[in-house]
Formats: structure tokens, C-alpha cells, sequence
């Protein structure tokens, strides 16, 4: 099919579709229900990770008295995530600012991917007989929930280790004292499931939005696109830094609860 045969909802439809793989019978583009993995997301995701922190690691590696553009710029990011931590974890920890360095740089960079022509990578995909490839992870809600859940299973383990037989008791005593004791348990029930489901559906939400706005322009005239596709792009630039910082501040906010009582 030609480019000037498909309509724009087609257009639309099929950058909305993820290359995929069946699972069960490890067949590409087939469907397969729960079983089926979106290969993109997947692919992009690792590509992103190693490529933002094998660099990282040759900074650190090349670590000079006079440091290089390299070495200053990765100085910076972790000289403001750290500090950035100690300002609301106040528990001795390496372990926190380095997931919130890894999670504020990952997400960046995959945001960032929104940022590539529309048809950059499906075309480069379609040279390798793919038919449908989306380049923008965080616009999958899979790859926000794998990211949320994980920090949710943080917060469980982080609850259970700073509070141990406290963590009990409050859970059945806040915020209506003893004798509301179910109505506690169930409100605190409540509080903790709706973090992954803020986490993973912000960050999805706005991501995909942005994507489809990209699309739309996309499928305006070349002559049309360059005015509104420059304006969404510059400000785009403010949401995915945004969001990577939401997501970054929010984890560190939720793992200082498990530590504190409240």
C-alpha cells in the first residue's frame, strides 16, 4: 500500500500499532492476549538503557582532574538527583539516589524518543520487512505499569523492613483511631493501590497523548507541518523533562513513607 492510498485514520491507526510477539507460538504481528509482547517497546527500552548508561560507566571510568564535557555533564545530573534525594529521603541510603538517578534518566531518554520524525523508525523498520514499530516506550502502558509495580513492590518491601510489627498497627489505627479499625485498613488498602496506578497512568497518559499529537501533525501537508510540528516539539521538551522528574520525585517521596510512620 502507497503512501498517497492510506487515509489519515489509517495513517493514524497503524502508527498506533506495536510490533508484536505471540508468546505461544512466537509468531510476529499476531496477537495473542495476555501472552503477547509488544517487541518495540521491549527493544527500545534495553537499547535506551544500555546506550544512557554504558555511557554513564565510560564517564566514570574516565574520571580526570580536569574533567570533560562527558565527566561534567554526568557530575551534574548526579550532583542534582542526589541532592534532590536528601531533600526528602532522610535515611542514610545509596541505593535511593541511584534508582532515582536510573529512573529520571530512563525515562527521560524515553520520552525523548517522541521527539524523532514520525516515520523515522517505522521506515527504517519497514526496510527489514516490519510493518508496525512504535518508537516511544513510555507511550505503552506496559512499559509505565512494569515501572510502577516495581517501585510498588519497593514500597511493600521498605514498609515491611522499617516498620516490621508497626507497620500493623498502622495500618489499623490511622487516621480514625482503633475503633475504625476496618475503615483504616480498607482506606490504607486504597492509598497504596492508587500509587502505581498515578505512577504508570500519568506518565502513559501524557506520553501518549504527546505522541498522537505528533501523528496529527504528521498527517497535515508538509507545507502546513513545520510551524505547529516546531511549536509542540519546543514545549514537548518541558513534558518530558516533567514527567521523568514527577515520576523520579513521587518514587522518592513514596519510598520515604515506608520509612516514616506518619
Amino acid at each position: 500500500m502507497t503512501e498517497a492510498s492510506v487515509s489519515p485514520g489509517q495513517y493514524i491507526q497503524h502508527h498506533l500499532e506495536h510490533l508484536t510477539l505471540n508468546l505461544k507460538t512466537f509468531t510476529l504481528g499476531e496477537g495473542g492476549g495476555f501472552w503477547t509482547l509488544n517487541l518495540d517497546t521491549l527493544l527500545v527500552s534495553i537499547f535506551i538503557g544500555l546506550l544512557v548508561f554504558g555511557t554513564l560507566s565510560i564517564a566514570a571510568r574516565r574520571v580526570a582532574e580536569i574533567p570533560g564535557r562527558l565527566q561534567n555533564f554526568a557530575e551534574i545530573i548526579i550532583e542534582y538527583v542526589d541532592k534532590t534525594v536528601h531533600e526528602i529521603f532522610h535515611h542514610k541510603s545509596t541505593f535511593i539516589p541511584s534508582l532515582a538517578l536510573t529512573i529520571f534518566l530512563w525515562i527521560f531518554f524515553m520520552n525523548a524518543m517522541d521527539l524523532l520524525p514520525v516515520d523515522l523508525l517505522p521506515r527504517i523498520a519497514s526496510v527489514f520487512g516490519i510493518s508496525h514499530f512504535k518508537s516511544v516506550p513510555t507511550a505503552d502502558p506496559n512499559a509505565t505499569f512494569a515501572m510502577s509495580l516495581t517501585v510498588f513492590a519497593l514500597i511493600i518491601f521498605y514498609n515491611l523492613k522499617a516498620k516490621k510489627h508497626r507497620l500493623l498497627k498502622e495500618m489499623l489505627t490511622f487516621p480514625f483511631g482503633p475503633y475504625l479499625f476496618p475503615i483504616n485498613f480498607v482506606f490504607r488498602l486504597i492509598e497504596e493501590c492508587v500509587k502505581p496506578l498515578s505512577l504508570a497512568l500519568r506518565l502513559f497518559g501524557n506520553m501518549f497523548a504527546g505522541e498522537l499529537i505528533f501523528i496529527l501533525i504528521a498527517v497535515m501537508p508538509w507545507w502546513i507541518q513545520w510551524p505547529p510540528g516546531a511549536i509542540w516539539a519546543i514545549f514537548h521538551i518541558l513534558i518530558i523533562t516533567l514527567q521523568a522528574f514527577l515520576f523520579m520525585m513521587l518514587t522518592i517521596i513514596y519510598l520515604s513513607m515506608a520509612h516514616d510512620a506518619h
